[in-house]
C-alpha cells in the first residue's frame, strides 16, 4: 500500500507525497497561551504526535513546527482580569503547557515558533500585501481586502457571503464586512511594537503566515488544527499566503481533527465541563489517554467518556503485562530455535498494522490490531518459546508502542530509576572508603547533602544503605 492522506480543501483521500524529496514539513496550529490547556487540545496534538511518528516510520525526515501564540485578545483580556502584564501571562503558561506536552509524551515537534518572537517578519509580510494591493489602511488599523482574493472559502467549501454570516469582526470602516484584522492599532494600556503604521500588535491570521514562510518558505506539505479552525483562521492563511507569493496551493494536505465533547457537549467553563490536560491526567493514566484517543479516527467526532477511558485503561495494564511478560521470558529461555506460527502472526500484524496506518491515519484500526497481536502472543509464548521469536515479539511491541506514543514514559521513568539507584551505590562505596580511612566530617557532609537531595543513609555494621524519601 501507499500512503493515503484526507485533504480538507479537496475532500478526498491522496496519495501523500513530499514536496521536496524525502522531506516533509508540517505545520499545527498551537495553543493561545491565556489559560491551561485542555483535553481538546490534548486530542488534537496527540493526534499530530501520532501522524508524525507513523511518517518518520515510514522513512520520511521530518519538521515539525507548531507556533505558540502569545500575543492575542483573549491574552490581554485575561492579564488584566488578572491584574498582571500579559506577557507574565503568556510566558507561564507557555510554560504550562510544554508541561502538559511532556506528560502527554508528545515528543515530535521540532520548533515552538512564538509569534511575538516574529514580529519583523510579520510586519515586512503585510508591507508586500499593502504594495501588492491586497491590503489597506484605515487609520492605524491594516486589513486585508478579501475582493482581492477571488478563491476566499474554498478551503470551507463557502462563497464569501456566506462566510461573513459568522465568526467576523465587526468594523464599519472595513471596505467589506470579512476582511480581517493584519495589523492592529495600540489601545490603551495594550502591549505594542513600533511599525511604519501605527504602534500596535499583529492580528491572529498574519502570526502563523509569517512563522511558516520563515521556516518553510511559500508552500509545504501538511497544514494541521482543529476543524474549528477552517474558517476564518485557515482561509485567512491561505489568502494571506498565496497572496504573498502567488505560489498555489500554499498548502499540498490540509489537515483537521474532529471536535471533542463532554457528555454531547461543547467543552465550556460556563457548563462546568471544562478539564484540563493535567486534571485529566489526575484521573487516567497517559497511556490509557492516547488509547482513548487512537480508539476514534483523529477527523471524527469524539466524546469524552468516562467509561471508555476506564476501558482504555484496562487496555493500557493489559499490553504492558504482556509486553512486560515477553520480556521476562526472554531473560529466562534457553531455546534459540523459533517457531513459524509465531513468525507469521509478527509479520501479519505488522503488514496489517501499517496498512491501516497508512489509509489516512487509521488509528482504530492499528490499535485493534496491536490488541488482537498481544492477545495471542499472551497464549502463545511459554518458557519453551525460543529466544528470536521473543525478540521479534518484543520489537514489534516497541515498533507499534512507539507510533502511538505508548508506555515510553514507563520505559524513560525505569531507566532513570535504574541510574539514580547505580549513582547512589557507587555514592556510598566511595563514601564506605571515606569512613575507613576516619574521615568523619567529610562522611557526614556527604550524608546531609543526600539527605537534603531526599536520600536518607543508614549505616549499619554490614555497610551504608540508602533510601528515597517520597516527594
Amino acid at each position: 500500500m501507499v500512503l493515503k492522506i484526507y485533504d480538507t480543501l479537496t475532500r478526498e483521500k491522496r496519495e501523500f507525497k513530499p514536496l521536496k524529496d524525502n522531506r516533509v514539513y508540517m505545520f499545527v496550529c498551537g495553543p493561545t497561551v491565556y489559560d491551561l490547556s485542555h483535553i481538546g487540545h490534548a486530542r488534537t496534538y496527540v493526534a499530530y504526535d501520532v501522524i508524525a511518528r507513523f511518517l518518520k516510520a515510514l522513512g520520511y525526515s521530518v519538521f515539525f513546527l507548531m507556533n505558540i501564540t502569545d500575543i492575542d485578545d483573549k491574552i490581554i483580556n485575561r492579564a488584566k482580569e488578572l491584574n498582571i502584564n500579559p506577557f507574565e501571562l503568556s510566558k507561564k503558561m507557555t510554560e504550562e503547557f510544554f508541561k502538559d506536552m511532556k506528560a502527554l509524551n508528545i515528543l515530535s515537534v521540532n520548533l515552538y515558533a512564538k509569534a511575538s518572537e516574529h514580529i519583523p517578519e510579520i510586519i515586512q509580510q503585510i508591507s508586500i500585501l499593502i504594495d501588492k494591493g491586497y491590503a489597506y489602511k484605515v487609520n492605524g488599523d491594516i486589513y486585508f481586502d478579501i475582493s482581492k482574493f477571488p478563491e476566499y472559502g474554498k478551503l470551507s467549501h463557502q462563497k464569501p457571503e456566506e462566510l461573513i454570516m459568522h465568526r467576523i469582526e465587526p468594523d464599519p470602516r472595513k471596505r467589506n464586512p470579512g476582511d480581517f484584522a493584519l495589523w492592529k492599532s495600540k489601545k490603551p494600556g495594550e502591549p505594542f511594537w513600533e511599525s511604519p503604521w501605527s504602534e500596535g500588535r499583529p492580528g491572529w491570521h498574519i502570526e502563523d503566515t509569517a512563522i511558516t514562510y520563515t521556516y518553510f518558505g511559500s508552500q509545504y506539505d501538511i497544514h494541521g488544527g482543529a476543524i474549528e479552525l477552517v474558517f476564518p483562521h485557515h482561509e485567512a492563511e491561505i489568502a494571506q499566503g498565496e497572496s504573498l507569493s502567488g505560489v498555489k496551493p500554499m498548502v499540498n494536505f490540509w489537515v483537521h481533527t474532529g471536535v471533542l465533547t463532554i457528555k454531547g457537549q461543547k467543552m465550556s467553563k460556563s457548563l462546568k465541563n471544562y478539564i484540563t490536560i493535567r486534571d485529566a491526567l489526575k484521573n487516567y493514566s497517559v497511556n490509557a489517554l492516547r488509547i482513548f484517543f487512537a480508539s476514534s479516527h483523529y477527523r471524527s467526532p469524539i466524546d469524552f467518556n468516562e467509561e471508555k477511558l476506564k476501558q482504555a485503561e484496562v487496555i493500557a495494564e493489559n499490553l504492558y503485562r504482556i509486553y512486560k511478560k515477553t520480556l521476562n521470558l526472554l531473560e529466562k529461555t534457553v531455546k534459540i530455535e523459533g517457531d513459524s506460527e509465531i513468525t507469521r502472526e509478527v509479520e501479519a500484524a505488522k503488514k496489517s498494522f501499517y496498512e491501516a496506518m497508512e489509509d489516512d491515519f487509521n488509528t482504530p484500526q492499528a490499535l485493534a490490531v496491536l490488541i488482537n497481536f498481544s492477545k495471542k502472543i499472551d497464549s502463545y509464548i511459554s518458557e519453551k518459546t525460543g529466544k528470536k521469536d521473543l525478540e521479534d515479539i518484543i520489537n514489534v511491541f516497541k515498533e507499534f508502542f512507539h507510533i502511538l506514543g505508548l508506555f515510553e514514559l514507563e520505559e524513560k521513568s525505569g531507566e532513570e530509576e535504574e541510574t539514580i539507584s547505580n549513582l547512589m551505590n557507587l555514592i556510598l562505596e566511595i563514601r564506605d572508603e571515606i569512613r575507613k580511612r576516619r574521615e568523619w566530617q567529610l562522611s557526614d557532609k556527604i550524608r546531609e547533602k543526600l539527605n537534603k537531595l531526599g536520600f536518607i543513609i543508614e549505616d549499619t555494621p554490614q555497610g551504608s544503605r540508602w533510601v528515597k524519601v517520597k516527594s
